[in-house]
């Protein structure tokens, strides 16, 4: 009997479990759902974005996710396709969530009249357009995608016009909806993840627009983004919404998600991700898949 307890004590220190702690259960758990998008309007039957059916498919995925024992869910932004007056009808069914939930902004939810832009953040409850929050060891950033932007600012905003001139630099053909990290939040970004790394926290970032792979989605500026997040191995995943068929990228071990659109088809889409230890589980409902992705200190090799 000495012997047996002995050698799950050994496998325990092994795997970086202590003796109080089950095996398989997660340290926590997490809401994630993308692009929800709705809007009231009718489509047909086989188009691809059922806008009207999101109400619907948020208000199950709130139930489901109400059951569950969740640190907290996060909407990766376009939570409308269009008209301010869509909040309204959505906004209520996010927030009868039990568990704490945020907003990452998308460029939808800029898809207002000019003189509603500047009102988007406050009624996702934003008091920041971009920001950060801690729990269980890890350090959660939450970036604005749509900082540099050709659509999240009113016409004659000097801002419309410094977006412009960025665009006209980029590749020819490169997107006008999507957009970019300015300076001031690359600083702001790169001053927290020294933060997090001298307070031994992993990192997860949250955004609507991916960065890796290389995709007409990305940032405009996602290989500076990339040069940022690369340099700190303690952060262990990307995760974003804006491309609806989904997708998955891992650059110098760190995990790169883009979770699949809500509005899509008449199936829903949202996940729940548990935490371990050594990796992060992806529990997809709908047309989301499962997906474990190892976290790097357990991975044979880190560069993989």
């Amino acid at each position: 009997m000495k012997r047996i307890l002995l050698c799950i004590g050994v496998w325990l220190c092994a795997t970086g479990l202590t003796a109080d702690e089950p095996v398989g259960k997660p340290l926590f758990s997490f809401g994630v759902i993308a692009d929800c998008q709705y809007c009231n309007v009718k489509v047909a039957k086989t188009a691809a974005r059922q806008y009207a059916m999101s109400t619907k498919k948020l208000a199950a995925c709130v139930e489901h996710l109400n059951r569950l024992d969740l640190e907290f869910v996060v909407h990766l932004g376009d939570f409308i396709d269009r008209d301010f007056a869509s909040f309204a009808d959505v906004v209520p069914i996010y927030n009868r969530l039990k568990a704490d939930h945020y907003h990452v902004l998308g460029n939808h939810d800029f898809d207002v009249a000019d003189d509603q832009k500047a009102k988007v953040p406050g009624v996702l409850g934003l008091k920041e357009r971009y920001y950060q929050f801690r729990r269980r060891g890890y350090r959660f950033i939450a970036l604005d995608g749509n900082d540099v932007s050709l659509h999240a600012y009113p016409a004659g905003d000097p801002r419309v016009g410094q977006a412009k001139n960025y665009h006209a630099k980029l590749p020819k053909g490169t997107p006008t909806w999507n957009g970019a990290l300015g300076q001031a939040q690359l600083a702001w970004l790169e001053k927290n993840l020294n933060e997090a790394k001298r307070a031994g926290e992993k990192v997860i970032l949250f955004c609507h627009f991916p960065v890796f792979p290389k995709d007409v989605h990305n940032l405009w500026n996602a290989k500076q983004v990339l040069s940022v997040l690369t340099r700190h191995p303690h952060v262990v995943a990307y995760m974003n919404g804006h491309n609806h068929a989904g997708g998955y990228g891992k650059l110098s071990g760190q995990h790169y998600v883009t979770f699949k659109g809500m509005v899509n088809t008449h199936e829903t889409a949202y996940s729940v991700v548990h935490v371990h230890r050594d990796r992060l589980e992806i529990k997809g409902e709908g047309r989301q898949q499962d997906k474990t992705l190892p976290l790097q200190a357990a991975s044979k090799k880190a560069g993989d």
